[in-house]
């Protein structure tokens, strides 16, 4: 299962500027606030694997790699059916927990 801590999508937020790459930037953020969403209803991100596989699909977007690929996701944004797609997940995830999605989703 793929997991992001909070020092990783801390990193994704500063490598992220949302005025080159606006849908991995926006990812970033919503896959924050889910964290913080989920540790402040649960024993926590690190043990509470139905929100991380929500958010998996985000994480493969953000995610940092090599310093190469790094640089790639730097210049070149997901696309917005990429982001559509990591983003319905969440959403579901969401819709089944009650949670109002302006809360995550922005």
């Amino acid at each position: 299962m793929k997991y992001m801590n909070d020092y990783d999508l801390d990193n994704a937020a500063r490598r992220y500027d949302p005025n080159v790459v606006p849908n991995r930037a926006n990812l970033t953020k919503v896959v924050l606030r889910l964290m913080e969403w989920t540790n402040q209803n649960s024993d926590g991100w690190a043990y509470w694997p139905k929100p991380v596989r929500a958010a998996a699909r985000a994480m493969e977007l953000i995610e940092s790699t090599t310093t190469p690929e790094n640089e790639r996701r730097g210049r070149e944004d997901a696309s917005d059916a990429e982001t559509a797609s990591a983003l319905r997940p969440i959403k579901s995830f969401l819709t089944r927990m009650g949670v109002d999605h302006s809360i995550i989703l922005g």
